[in-house]
């Protein structure tokens, strides 16, 4: 199956350098510098492939986001696989559909924060833009699950851990109305955002995309090639998982973009990459913030996203050196 999806991708992939060969040759005239140049084109070849990921990804959202809640909300001790598994998937709104159901005790803890670890934002359709790196996908997925279901079991079945909160209380309307990602009402499904949104995504994406390469490319301009760029970022730190860790919480899909493209990039390693994308939440910690109560509950449960993906990556980064 993705020896498959790498030859239709691969297929793309000369289509769309033919489509952009005479589009390159006019921006390689600019008269800036390379380093510039070349983070243009790399952006803008991305493009078309973020294109058409955020419109499949929107065509399944559309048809099937509302049978992927209801498996996370009714599958009881299955909860953790469910919303792991559907998480993984890279949709914008799933963490914030999670949030809402835990406010609500439609769902446990560790439900909750294995839908959490196993999110990955934009770090999927980034990374398939790319052909060539589409064979990462699926370690990096199959470890964030892992993660997910090991700490999203453990958590459930330590005792009293719901008992504050408990998973039937607060209130009775489980009614969903919150914002995705581009101010995008998730509950509020539309024809035309079947392209508007995928559009409005992907040129937001592609403007973070430019911004992060630009910064990386001009670090790489100054330190002398990207052989050095994992140094700069302490490669072989134990403290790197820790530091994209705790970066990772901040709540914005540039956070999840900038960390997948240094991995790529080859500026952090596996582990630093996976603590990273495990805390990045995205806009789900946004409505926990907001919507959970008490205050010590959402601090109880950041703090162990926080911790779970800390000690993940560290034990990754032990391993793979």
């Amino acid at each position: 199956m993705q020896t498959l999806i790498i030859k239709i991708l691969a297929f793309f992939n000369a289509i769309n350098t033919w489509f952009f060969t005479p589009i390159d040759s006019l921006i390689e005239k600019l008269p800036f510098n390379e380093w510039i140049l070349d983070a243009i084109i790399d952006s803008l070849h991305m493009l078309p492939f973020l294109f058409f990921i955020f419109v499949f990804i929107e065509v399944i959202e559309y048809f099937y986001s509302e049978k992927m809640t209801e498996l996370a909300k009714y599958s009881k001790k299955a909860g953790p696989l469910a919303g792991s598994l559907a998480a993984s998937f890279p949709q914008c709104g799933f963490s914030v559909i999670a949030s809402t159901l835990y406010t609500k005790r439609l769902i446990t803890k560790g439900t909750l924060l294995a839908v959490y670890l196993s999110t990955s934002d934009e770090a999927i359709p980034v990374i398939m833009s790319d052909p060539s790196k589409i064979h990462l996908v699926v370690p990096l997925l199959i470890t964030k699950i892992i993660i997910a279901l090991i700490a999203g079991y453990t958590i459930d079945l330590i005792p009293n851990i719901n008992k504050e909160t408990g998973d039937t209380a607060g209130c009775v309307d489980d009614h969903i109305d919150e914002e995705g990602c581009c101010k995008h009402h998730i509950n509020k499904k539309r024809k035309r955002d079947l392209f508007l949104h995928p559009l409005e995504h992907t040129i937001n994406v592609f403007i973070f995309i430019l911004v992060i390469t630009l910064g990386l490319n001009y670090l790489v301009e100054i330190i002398g090639g990207e052989e050095h760029l994992g140094e700069y970022f302490l490669n072989d730190s134990i403290l790197q998982p820790i530091i994209t860790a705790i970066i990772g919480l901040i709540p914005n899909c540039a956070i999840s973009i900038a960390i997948t493209l240094m991995y790529l990039k080859g500026a952090i390693g596996f582990g630093a990459v996976i603590s990273g994308l495990c805390s990045s939440a995205g806009l789900g910690l946004l409505v926990l913030l907001k919507r959970n109560k008490p205050f010590k509950d959402t601090i109880a449960i950041i703090s162990m996203l926080l911790s779970i993906s800390i000690i993940s990556g560290i034990i990754i980064h032990i391993v793979y050196n």
